[in-house]
C-alpha cells in the first residue's frame, strides 16, 4: 500500500524520484532472453541442496554480512482494483501490472543462480501460475526447491491487523499456504510471517502466525517514537510471546523490525520507477560512481548494523510493484555485490554482501545463539509522526466493515452445510453449488487496504462486487445442503436486505416457511424479525406447535415487522411455519413511559431529553447510571502544529472535545410482548432503537447514521459515547482481532514514554468485537458487530467510532477523501450493552460475542415443495452433532477439504482467569467419535493451525530469552478420538469421514 509516510508525497513504496512516466523506461529497457534459453541456462545451474535452511547461501562469519532481500510489495487492491493491477490496467493511475513482475522475476533469476527473489501474495501468484505453461511450471518448481524462489508469509493477501477477526485471518492464510503445499510441497512452504505494509501490529495476529507453524515475523512499521528508543536500546528484534493464556514456547515468536520499513535504501532503488543512478563502472566515463556507491553503502551497512545485535543486517531491495524490469534491479545488485565485496582484498573491508531472503536471515540469527528480550503487548496504536495517528482506518468505510463481517458468517454457514450434506451439496436440484468462490472473496477482503477502508472508492466498490458474488454460489449450495437435509425441495430465497426491512417473499405472501440454521456448537434462542404487510400472523414451531408472536409497527416509516423466538439447535435447522390470520390487522403498541425492561435488565431514559441514563441488572442488582449520546469530531485539516488531516488513514480531530449531534432525542416508545424499544430521532441524519427481547441480558442499540452533512465545510467523525460515574483509572480493555482481550491505558505506552501529541486519536486502539471498562466490582461492555476505533478518554466513558465523512485526503498515497457518495452514505449497526459483576462478566461477553460473530442464517420459502426422495419423509429439524459443544467450547471450522476430507477446527473461547464462576477457563476434554451426526470420523489427523502441516512432524526454531529457559515439548501425537483443549487453544484436523446415506 503507502510507502514513505511523510507528508510531502512520494510514489506509493517511497521510491525517490520515482520517475512518472512508465513508457519512457520502457524504451530503455533491454530485451529479455526467451525463456527457451533461459531454461537451457538454468538446466546447466549448479544443484543446490533441498528447500529450507539448507539451500541459504554461505556467509562469513567473521564480518557483517549484509542479507541482500529482492522483493516486491503487490498490494491486492488500492489505487487500482485487483485484476487492474494484475493485468497492469490504467496505468495512468499506478504504473503497476503484477503478470508482468512475475515474468520479469522469473526470467532474471534463470540468468545468474546466485540470485534471489521472495514472493509474498497468492491472490495473485495463484491468477499467474495457472496462465503458465507446462515449461514454465516446471521451471519455477525448480527455483523454489533450490531456494532462488521463495515464499514469504504465504497467506492469499498480506492482511490487515486491525480490522480483521481471527477466523477470517485463519482462513485467509490457509487458501494460500494450501496452495503453496499443494503445488510446490514443502518447498514452498513460507518460514517467516512477512506483514512490512499493514499499520500496526495486533498481538494475535503474531499468535496465530506461531500456531501455524512460523519460525519468525517481520515488519516494516512501527511507531515513531517506539522505533527510536528500539534503535538506541538495540531491541529492534525481539521474542513476541504473544498469549497471556497459551504455554510458552506455543505463541512466541521471533519478530523483527527492518531497518527501512520495506523499501530499498535511499539512492539504492534500481527499477524504473525510481530515478536513482545506476552503476557506471567504466573509469573513462564522466559518469563513473563505483568509488562513490560503494563508500556510500559501506558507511550505510556499518550505521546500520550498530542499531541491531548480531553480525547480520539486512536491507529490503524492492518496494510497491517493482521489478516489473527485474534485469534493471538485478544487474545493479549483481554490480553492488561484485564492487563492495572486492573490497574485503583490497582495503581490507568487513563488509559481506549476498543475495539472500528473510528465512536466511533468520537461520543466521538463531545460530547465533544471542539471548533476546520478551514483547508481551502489541504495537498498536501506530504514529509515524507527531500528530499522525493512523487510528481512523479502525472506522473507515463502515458499511463495507460490516459487509465483510456479515460474509465471514455467511461463509461459514456455506461451509458447514458443504460438510454436512457432503457431495449433495455442490451437485443438486438447484445447480452446481461452491463456497470457493466467496472464500476467496473473504481472503481478498482481508488484505490491508480492504477491510481497512483505505483504498478508492472504486477499488472499494470492487471489493463489495466480489463478496456480492460470492454470495450467489453459496446460496446455491445452501439451497441443494438444506434440500437434502431436510428432504424437501423448497423454492428458497435469500432476503439479502433484511438491515433495512426489505423481503419481497415475506411482505407479499400469505404462507411461507422460516429456515433458521444455527453455525453454533450449542442451541441457540434467536428473535426472528421479518418485514411483513398489515396482518396478524400465525407461526408454528417444527412440532406444528403454534408459537407467541407479535407484528410491530415501525414509527419511523409506518411498516411492520412480524417477530418470533426460534429455537434452533446446535449446528443445525428449525423450520417455522408462518401463515396470515384472515381478517387481522395489527395493533399499535404505543406508549408514554420511557422505560424498558425484560426479566434481566431495566433500562431508563431521561424525560426531558430521551436520552439513555441508567441500566440496571436485575438478576444481579446492579445499577449504573448511563448516559448515551451521539456526537461529532470536526475533522482537522492542518493548523499551525502540522499540516496533518484526518484521513481513511488517520485520525486528527480539531479540538479534543467533540460536539453534540443532539443534547435531546425525540422518542416513540414501543412495548409489545416480544419486544420493548425506545426510537430516538436525534437529527435528520442520526437515529437509534434501544431494543430489549424476552430473556435477552444485554441492551440492543440499533443506530443509523448519515449521510453526514458537510455542507458547512467541515469534516465529521461520528462518535457513540456511554458516560458512567465508574471509577476506572484511566484503563480500559480491547479485543485483539476477537479472542484475547488487551489491558489498555490512556496517555501510556507498556514498552517506552509516550510523548502524547493527539489526546484523542493517540488514545485510540481497534475494538474488533468488544470494548470495555470496569471499577473491579461492575463491568459495562459494548459488543460491536463490525471492526470499529474505540477508546475511554475519560474515567468512566468509552467511544466507538461509528462512521467518518471528510472531505481532506491525509497524504498517504489515496489521494482521495473519504467522502463516499451513494448508499455507503447510510450506514447501519448494532451495538450491544451489557452490566454484570465484573467477575462473571466474561462469560456474557465471550459467548454473545460468539453469536453476533455467527448468528444464526435465515432462509425463506413458500412451502409445499416435492419430496427430496420420495421414500424419506421430510424434516422439519435437524442437529448436525449428537451432543452439544460445552459452551467453553466453539467450533471455529467445519469446511469440505477434499474427497471424503473435512477440515476441523475446535478452539478454547476463554482465556485463563476468565472462569466467570462456571469453570470457563477450565481444559475441557472432549471425544470426537460419533459426535457429528450427517458422517462419521474413520480418521483424524492433526495439523499445524493452516492445515498445511502434520503437527507430528511440524518443528520452530528455538529462541533463548531474557526471562528464563523455555521449554521446548515435543508435538503430541494423536492416538485416539478423545482432545483436551486448554484456554484459548486452537486445535486443527484434516478428518476423513463417511457421509449417513440418509443426510
Amino acid at each position: 500500500m503507502v510507502g514513505d509516510a511523510r507528508p510531502s508525497r512520494v510514489r506509493a513504496g517511497g521510491c525517490r524520484g520515482a520517475v512518472g512516466s512508465r513508457t519512457s523506461s520502457r524504451a530503455l529497457r533491454p530485451p529479455l532472453p526467451p525463456l527457451s534459453f533461459l531454461f537451457v541456462l538454468f538446466l546447466a545451474a549448479p544443484c543446490a541442496w533441498a528447500a529450507g535452511y539448507k539451500t541459504c547461501p554461505k556467509v562469513k562469519p567473521d564480518m557483517l554480512n549484509v542479507h541482500l532481500v529482492p522483493h516486491t510489495h503487490d498490494d491486492v487492491g488500492w489505487l487500482k482494483t485487483v485484476d487492474q493491477y494484475f493485468y497492469g490496467i490504467y496505468n495512468n493511475i499506478q504504473p503497476a501490472g503484477v503478470q508482468y513482475i512475475l515474468d520479469s522475476v522469473i526470467s532474471s533469476l534463470l540468468a545468474d543462480p546466485t540470485r534471489r527473489f521472495i514472493y509474498v501474495e497468492i491472490a495473485f501468484f495463484s491468477r499467474w501460475w495457472h496462465q503458465q505453461t507446462n515449461e514454465t511450471q516446471k521451471v519455477v518448481r525448480d527455483l523454489v526447491r533450490q531456494g532462488r524462489l521463495e515464499f514469504a508469509n504465504g497467506g492469499w493477501v498480506m492482511n490487515d491487523e486491525a480490522a480483521t477477526h481471527y477466523g477470517a485471518i485463519i482462513d485467509q492464510m490457509t487458501l494460500g499456504l494450501r496452495f503453496l503445499e499443494e503445488t510446490f510441497g514443502s518447498d514452498g512452504r513460507p518460514r517467516v510471517a512477512w506483514h512490512i505494509d499493514p499499520f500496526g501490529h495486533s498481538r494475535e495476529q503474531a499468535s496465530l502466525f506461531a500456531q501455524m507453524g512460523f519460525d519468525g515475523f517481520f515488519f516494516g512499521r512501527l511507531d515513531y517514537q517506539d522505533k527510536r528508543v528500539r534503535k538506541e536500546a538495540l531491541q529492534m528484534e525481539q521474542v513476541w510471546r504473544a498469549s497471556a493464556s497459551l504455554k510458552p514456547p506455543t505463541a512466541d515468536l521471533f519478530t523483527s523490525v527492518l531497518p527501512n520499513m520495506y523499501n530499498p535504501p535511499e539512492r539504492l532503488c534500481w527499477d524504473m520507477l525510481c530515478a536513482d543512478k545506476p552503476f557506471v563502472e567504466d573509469m573513462r566515463s564522466p559518469e563513473y560512481n563505483v568509488k562513490e556507491l560503494v563508500d556510500y553503502f559501506l558507511k550505510l551497512a556499518t550505521d546500520q548494523g550498530k542499531l541491531y545485535r548480531s553480525k547480520h543486517t539486512v536491507m529490503t531491495m524492492g518496494s510497491d510493484f517493482q521489478y516489473e524490469n527485474a534485469n534493471s534491479w538485478f544487474k545493479n545488485l549483481d554490480k553492488l555485490i561484485q564492487f563492495v565485496n572486492a573490497q574485503q582484498q583490497a582495503n581490507g573491508s568487513r563488509v559481506n554482501v549476498l543475495y539472500s531472503t528473510p528465512a536466511c536471515y533468520l537461520w543466521e540469527l538463531n545460530k547465533a545463539n544471542l539471548s533476546w528480550s520478551v514483547k508481551k503487548d502489541d504495537f498498536f496504536p501506530y504514529a509515524d509522526g507527531p500528530h499522525m495517528f493512523w487510528t481512523g482506518y479502525f472506522s473507515s468505510r463502515p458499511a463495507l466493515k460490516r459487509y465483510e463481517r456479515l460474509s465471514y458468517n455467511f461463509l461459514q454457514v456455506c461451509k458447514q452445510l458443504e460438510a454436512l450434506a457432503g457431495p449433495a451439496a455442490n451437485v443438486g436440484p438447484y445447480g452446481s453449488g461452491d463456497s470457493a468462490p466467496l472464500n476467496e472473496a473473504m481472503a481478498v477482503l482481508q488484505h490491508h487496504d480492504a477491510v481497512s477502508g483505505t483504498s478508492r472508492q472504486h477499488v472499494a466498490d470492487d471489493y463489495a462486487r466480489q463478496l456480492s458474488e460470492g454470495w450467489r454460489p453459496c446460496e446455491v449450495l445452501m439451497s441443494n445442503a438444506l434440500a437434502h437435509l431436510s428432504g424437501s425441495k423448497e423454492d428458497f430465497a435469500f432476503c439479502r436486505k433484511l438491515n433495512i426491512s426489505i423481503c419481497p417473499l415475506t411482505q407479499t405472501a400469505e404462507r411461507f416457511q422460516v429456515i433458521v440454521y444455527n453455525p453454533l456448537g450449542r442451541k441457540v434462542d434467536w428473535m426472528v424479525r421479518l418485514p411483513v404487510s398489515k396482518h396478524v400472523y400465525l407461526v408454528r414451531d417444527p412440532g406444528g406447535k403454534t408459537v407467541p408472536s407479535d407484528v410491530v409497527t415501525i414509527p419511523s416509516s409506518d411498516s411492520q415487522e412480524l417477530l418470533f423466538s426460534a429455537l434452533v439447535p446446535a449446528l443445525g435447522f428449525s423450520i417455522y411455519s408462518v401463515s396470515q390470520m384472515p381478517n387481522q390487522s395489527p395493533q399499535k403498541s404505543w406508549s408514554r413511559v420511557l422505560v424498558i425492561q425484560n426479566e434481566y435488565l431495566r433500562a431508563r431514559f431521561d424525560p426531558d431529553t430521551g436520552l439513555l441514563m441508567e441500566l440496571e441488572n436485575l438478576e444481579q442488582n446492579l445499577v449504573l447510571p448511563v448516559h448515551q449520546a451521539f456526537y461529532w469530531y470536526n475533522a482537522s485539516t492542518g493548523n499551525n502544529l502540522s499540516s496533518q488531516a484526518s484521513g481513511a488513514y488517520i485520525f486528527r480531530p480539531n479540538q479534543k472535545n467533540p460536539l453534540f449531534v443532539s443534547r435531546w432525542a425525540q422518542t416513540h416508545v414501543v412495548k409489545a410482548s416480544l419486544v420493548q424499544e425506545v426510537h430516538q430521532n436525534f437529527s435528520a441524519w442520526c437515529s437509534q432503537v434501544v431494543r430489549l427481547y424476552p430473556r435477552q441480558r444485554h441492551l440492543e442499540l440499533e443506530w443509523t447514521v448519515g449521510p453526514i452533512p458537510v455542507g458547512d465545510g467541515w469534516g465529521k467523525e461520528v462518535i457513540s459515547r456511554f458516560d458512567t460515574p465508574l471509577a476506572t483509572g484511566g484503563l480500559f480493555y480491547t479485543d485483539s482481532n476477537g479472542r484475547e482481550i488487551l489491558e489498555r491505558r490512556r496517555d501510556y505506552r507498556p514498552t517506552w514514554k509516550l510523548n502524547q501529541t493527539e489526546p484523542v486519536a493517540g488514545n485510540y486502539y481497534p475494538v474488533n468485537s468488544r470494548i470495555y471498562i470496569t471499577d473491579g466490582n461492575m463491568q459495562l461492555t459494548v459488543l460491536t458487530d463490525r471492526s470499529q476505533g474505540g477508546s475511554s478518554l475519560r474515567d468512566g466513558s468509552l467511544e466507538l467510532m461509528v462512521h467518518r465523512r471528510l472531505l481532506r485526503d491525509d497524504a498517504r498515497g489515496v489521494g482521495e477523501p473519504l467522502n463516499k457518495e451513494g448508499s455507503g452514505l447510510w450506514v447501519r449497526g448494532r451495538h450491544l450493552v451489557l452490566l454484570d459483576k465484573t467477575g462473571i462478566a466474561a462469560a456474557r461477553h465471550r459467548l454473545q460475542a460468539e453469536m453476533e460473530v455467527l448468528a444464526p442464517q435465515v432462509v425463506l420459502a413458500r412451502g409445499g415443495g416435492a419430496r427430496y426422495r420420495l421414500e424419506v419423509a421430510p424434516r422439519t429439524q435437524f442437529s448436525g452433532l449428537r451432543r452439544e459443544l460445552p459452551p467453553s467450547i466453539h467450533l471455529l471450522t467445519l469446511a469440505h477439504w477434499g474427497p471424503e476430507t473435512l477440515l476441523l477446527r475446535l478452539e478454547h473461547q476463554f482465556a485463563v482467569g476468565e472462569d466467570s464462576g462456571r469453570n470457563m477457563s477450565s481444559p475441557v476434554t472432549l471425544d470426537l467419535t460419533n459426535l457429528f451426526s450427517a458422517f462419521t470420523i474413520t480418521h483424524l489427523r492433526e495439523t499445524t493451525l493452516a492445515a498445511n502441516q502434520l503437527l507430528a512432524y511440524a518443528s520452530r526454531l528455538q529462541w533463548t530469552t531474557d526471562t528464563g529457559p523455555t521449554p521446548h515439548p515435543s508435538p503430541s501425537r494423536l492416538v485416539s478420538a478423545t482432545i483436551t483443549l486448554h484456554p484459548m487453544e486452537i486445535r486443527t484436523f484434516l478428518a476423513s469421514v463417511r457421509w449417513e446415506e440418509d443426510g
